[in-house]
């Protein structure tokens, strides 16, 4: 019997995780609460009837296929964005696009990877063509949409929350890819059950790294006994495979979104070795150097805080020096940067302000500005009282008055909670002599 090669990530076949993507809704596994008879995507798809969704949950689950399968369905031209690198340019351009479109009677479905990405400029070129109708949004996020999609957008717009794939479904999965894969079904391939589980359970409920890792395990297995159309797949294979998935980064998403999560959550965590680690892994699989230069600058304002003020100000440097002097010498200043972010103090506290402060927004509205803090830069200002009884801090010992500058209906708990490390810790002790009963305890 002649050798049948297998195709490998070099060859112009695309990965395991995209050769089994689904076309249609019935060979589409897990989110039975969607897809179901009945169901709202099912009905979705049965009427041909396309409104703006945002598809809510973790890596792996269907997000881009069901926005794929929807738009195929509805015979709708499908633009797809990641907001990794898609900007306001990007989103104007579809837009257009999508009008020309909308004009000849046509929908457009545009999806957006990672929305929670997109800043609020980009979000907001978004509103006007979702609001006329000359396209359907679609966006995708491992994040709560409620806290990093703009009100305005998520207003007209569909939550469906999306679960992590069962064993179940994963099991089905990896029936079907050595059953009818074009590279897989060459083989006999022996998977025993306690290695299957060992698979599916590494897996986390997420399909793409199913498929990644079995990719990878078939590589390293053919490579150790090349010729070979029948051979076994062990729990050390799959390990080995678990750890090599690094080496064959894909910046286009097949493990993007995983090694940037282990290289945040390293400095995060205050590793600068697995830091710089991750880095680099991103960094030699020809990762866009600005793409991690500006995550730190996030990280130090989300993770560091005023725990270490600086962290913020060496980050936005960072960021300026890889784009002035480009790769590879900006892999020293990344670098530099990560290893100080990860050994910094860390705090989030100014991080929850933000979000508490939104909470108490959305709960009691827009309240009235107090008189004494409006400026009166007019007599009829004047007469109205605006400013009336405002104390200047620098006119007082200390620059500091204790006058109230909430509004009269004020937020139920404190907002900024300093924590008592780095130069937080200072700011926690000046807001404690400050302001005694709201930071005593």
């Amino acid at each position: 019997m002649p050798e049948k090669t297998l195709f490998t990530s070099s060859s112009n076949l695309p990965p395991l995780a995209a050769r089994m993507r689904p076309a249609r809704l019935e060979d589409f596994a897990g989110q039975e609460h969607l897809v179901s008879e009945g169901m709202i995507l099912r009905n979705m798809i049965g009427a041909k009837a396309l409104f703006s969704l945002i598809f809510w949950g973790p890596p792996g689950t269907g997000k881009t296929t069901l926005a794929r399968i929807i738009a195929s369905a509805a015979d709708a031209v499908f633009y797809e964005l990641s907001a990794v690198s898609a900007s306001v340019k990007d989103v104007r351009e579809v837009i257009h696009k999508a009008a020309s479109h909308h004009a000849m009677g046509k929908k457009t479905l545009l999806f957006i990877d990672e929305i929670h990405r997109f800043n609020k400029s980009q979000q907001d070129a978004l509103l006007h063509a979702v609001e006329n109708g000359d396209i359907v949004m679609f966006g995708a996020t491992t994040e709560n949409p409620s806290f990093e999609v703009i009100s305005p957008l998520l207003s007209r717009c569909r939550i469906v929350r999306l679960n992590s794939l069962t064993e179940k479904d994963l099991n089905g999965l990896i029936d079907r890819a050595l059953k009818e894969d074009i590279v897989l079904s060459q083989y006999g391939i022996d998977l025993q059950e306690d290695v299957r589980k060992f698979l599916v359970q590494a897996s986390g409920g997420d399909a793409r790294k199913m498929f990644n890792t079995i990719d990878i395990t078939v590589q390293l297995v053919r490579g150790k006994t090349p010729g070979s159309v029948s051979f076994a797949l062990s729990k050390e294979d799959i390990r080995t495979a678990l750890q090599e998935r690094a080496l064959l980064y894909d910046k286009d998403g097949d493990y993007h979104y995983d090694t940037i999560s282990a290289f945040i959550k390293s400095v995060r965590g205050s590793d600068p070795d697995a830091a710089v680690y991750w880095m680099t892994v991103m960094l030699e699989g020809g990762e866009d150097p600005l793409f991690i230069a500006r995550r730190l600058i996030i990280l130090a304002s989300e993770d560091i805080g005023n725990a270490d003020p600086q962290g913020l100000v060496i980050a936005t440097a960072g960021f300026q020096a890889v784009h002035a002097i480009g790769m590879p010498e900006a892999a020293i200043v990344l670098s530099q940067v990560t290893t100080f972010l990860a050994s910094s103090p860390k705090s989030n506290a100014s991080y929850m302000a933000l979000h508490r402060a939104k909470k108490t927004i959305r709960d009691t509205g827009f309240q009235s500005v107090p008189l004494h803090l409006r400026n009166a830069p007019t007599e009829m200002m004047k007469q109205f009282q605006y400013g009336l009884g405002y104390q200047y801090p620098h006119d007082h010992e200390g620059g500091f008055t204790g006058q109230d500058y909430l509004p009269e209906q004020r937020p139920e708990e404190v907002l900024y909670r300093p924590k008592s490390l780095g130069y937080e810790k200072f700011i926690y002790e000046r807001l404690l002599k400050c302001w005694p009963k709201r930071y005593k305890g």
